[in-house]
């Protein structure tokens, strides 16, 4: 069933693999495929690490639907979304039927056990995205999500200290949060919440505390809105929206070295390190300590009190954030066109739309080489990378505010060194 997971082996081709789990059988094609080239990790290594942790895996994705992300050529290739389920399942493969803005349905995957996940690990879904609802209630979230997401140059202490301010306010307003970082570049935070309120009523309680957070710590926290107004550690409220799906705990990531979203316990937030979570470290601390968000489903609480912050805020004068998708309104200083979309008066200029990141980056190197004179004078916060969602995958757009950069000595912008349609493929 795969070679332990600290030492990865050289394998034999293998066609299938069937696995007997809780009295089912699981089959799993080409269980010696790559999928972490940097270390080794097969496809039978992902599937043998989430039925390690197993319990803790299920907790984080119990009941609630999820939109596969996967992974079919492994970590190093490009994603695909698939929202609906295939149309060739087991029959013990539960789903629950969404709806999306777009007026479409989908019927998407629900997992209640670990012969379920199982069978979507084989499906190539590395990491695991469900949404914050259960199958039961599709209405109204019971998670309220705390995404700290460090802008460019933001050191990691930094985002741990947010962190532990996070934990104060949700603790200050009735509720409890449960850490976990992210396996990315940030950490998580979430709270079970009563199942009373919609996702913009959620969204609106998540923007208060957020709002709140930076007024705790404004020198490394931000709930700003516009991305090129932003420092430090931004306290995302976005992953509470409608359809907005995130890495749920013990996720693998598509890291080079196979990190985990790992939950931890308050006391080991302060000296964490992100790369002490991997698919080759988890399941022996799983062994030792088990799951430390293991109570989170018996910490409910209520909405109520942020949602008095929020109106406090708004009677203050602070203006809601603008609804995903909405034509926001302009941030001071700043227009909107004719087109509704806002105008930015930051001097912003765009260098690429790319595929992946790699292609983007290295359009942003063939720039930099051209510009000799202007890159040294930008600060790290002044190169913004986004991740956009396409029709099926996702692609990248890189932008640079010259706002450091004298006026006059400022470059036009030029034709894209990259310039990708995603609604084209």
């Amino acid at each position: 069933m795969g070679s332990p997971l600290g030492a990865p082996t050289v394998r034999m081709p293998a066609r299938t693999l069937t696995l007997e789990i809780e009295g089912r059988e699981v089959v799993i094609t080409n269980p010696d495929k790559v999928f972490f080239p940097k270390t080794g990790h097969t496809k039978l290594d992902l599937v043998n690490y989430y039925l390690a942790v197993a319990d803790g895996a299920v907790r984080g994705v119990d009941g609630r639907p999820m939109a596969m992300k996967r992974f079919v050529n492994g970590a190093e290739s490009p994603p695909f979304f698939q929202k609906r389920a295939p149309d060739s399942r087991p029959e013990w493969i539960e789903t629950v039927d969404l709806s999306y803005p777009s007026g479409r349905t989908a019927s998407e995957i629900v997992v209640r056990d670990a012969v379920q996940l199982a069978w979507v690990i084989n499906l190539g879904c590395i990491d695991l995205n469900p949404h914050p609802v259960r199958a039961e209630d599709i209405d109204r979230p019971d998670e309220l999500r705390v995404d700290l997401d460090p802008i460019r140059g933001v050191p990691w202490s930094d985002v741990r200290k947010v962190a532990l301010v996070t934990k104060e306010v949700l603790e200050d307003f009735g509720l409890t949060g449960w850490p976990k970082t992210s396996g990315s570049r940030g950490f998580h935070v979430y709270a079970r919440i009563e199942p009373r309120w919609t996702f913009p009523e959620v969204r609106r309680a998540a923007v208060a505390l957020a709002r709140e957070v930076e007024l705790r710590a404004p020198d490394i926290a931000t709930s700003k809105w516009w991305k090129e107004e932003r420092h430090g550690v931004f306290v995302d409220y976005n992953q509470n929206a409608k359809d907005h799906t995130t890495a749920s705990a013990y996720s693998v990531r598509p890291s080079p070295d196979a990190r985990v979203s790992a939950p931890l316990r308050w006391a080991e937030v302060p000296e964490c390190e992100p790369g002490a979570f991997t698919i080759a470290t988890m399941p022996a601390r799983f062994a030792q300590i088990g799951d430390p968000a293991e109570g989170i489903d018996a910490s409910v609480g209520s909405l109520e009190p942020l949602l008095e912050l929020a109106a406090r805020q708004e009677a203050a004068g602070v203006q809601d954030a603008p609804a995903p998708g909405a034509v926001p309104s302009p941030a001071p200083g700043k227009s909107v066109g004719p087109t509704g979309r806002r105008r930015s008066t930051a001097p912003l200029i765009e260098i690429a739309r790319a595929a992946t990141q790699a292609e983007a980056m290295a359009g942003l190197e063939r720039w930099k080489q051209r510009h000799p004179d202007v890159w040294p004078l930008l600060a790290a916060a002044d190169l913004l990378v986004d991740s956009m969602r396409g029709r099926n995958t996702t692609w990248t757009r890189i932008r640079l505010n010259l706002r450091n950069v004298p006026e006059a000595d400022r470059p036009a912008q030029e034709a894209l060194e990259v310039d990708y349609d995603p609604w084209l493929t």
